[in-house]
């Protein structure tokens, strides 16, 4: 007898497979993440059509079989309509979804990880959040996501000194995982200098203060410097979780 499960998700992910099926990769709340097949539900005749499709926010029942779980149910809870809309919120949402299915590996229920995934997914639907605030917002779900993964950044003391970090020239080193100080850099080889306004909107990020970070008007140099900073420290993390999967083989 198959065992069946319920449990709210969010789709972020479907794969054509075969003529009329999908594999969905979901992010649920009780299960962390999931692949379930929807059997059929390309045909416009299937029942499941109305409540899965990628990014939405449904009741998901499944069950699990012998060598894969299989989509019985999906009730629409919510469908978040002003991302669909727009093509920069919708981009967003993508890159979301990358970063979900690049980090998180495995079935593993993390209330923190659903909260938050709720958290952007909400604000980046509010047509209260417009031009830069957007890009913020991903920042805001990429740094906050790795952080509950365990590679929180140091941002308030140099990781080799251990000193408290001074105003002045500040370096960022994905190696070290964080802010370095100038007396440290002749032991590492590593890192890229950034601004203390970086420093700063890293700080308010991790601090989990949307409110705050959404007023600050941030300048393009300093958008392009965060990209660079998160862009770095993103092929760091993923290229030491290649090296512990390979480990664990």
């Amino acid at each position: 007898m198959f065992l069946q499960y319920r449990t709210p998700g969010l789709i972020f992910k479907k794969t054509d497979r075969g003529e009329s099926n999908q594999l969905f990769t979901i992010y649920a709340r009780d299960f962390g993440k999931l692949e379930i097949l929807g059997k059929a539900i390309r045909k416009i005749s299937s029942k499941l059509r109305s409540g899965a499709e990628i990014f939405y926010l449904s009741e998901i029942e499944f069950i699990q079989g012998k060598t894969h779980k299989t989509l019985t149910d999906a009730i629409l809870i919510e469908k978040f309509e002003n991302i669909r809309r727009d093509t920069e919120r919708l981009n967003i949402a993508y890159k979301i979804s990358d970063d979900l299915d690049n980090f998180v590996k495995g079935q593993e229920a993390d209330e923190k990880i659903w909260n938050l995934l709720l958290e952007t997914l909400n604000n980046l639907n509010s047509l209260e959040i417009r031009n830069s605030e957007l890009e913020i917002l991903y920042y805001y779900f990429f740094w906050n996501l790795v952080s509950i993964l365990g590679y929180k950044p140091e941002l308030y003391h140099c990781p080799i000194c251990q000193k408290k970090l001074k105003p002045g020239k500040l370096y960022f080193s994905e190696k070290e995982g964080g802010i370095i100080c100038q007396d440290c850099l002749k032991s590492i080889k590593t890192f890229f200098e950034v601004s203390p306004e970086i420093v700063k909107i890293l700080r308010i990020i991790l601090d989990r203060d949307w409110k705050t970070l959404s007023r600050l008007k941030v300048k393009e140099e300093y958008l392009k410097l965060l990209d660079k900073v998160s862009q770095n420290y993103s092929s760091f993390i993923l290229e030491e979780k290649q090296k512990i999967d390979k480990l664990n083989i």
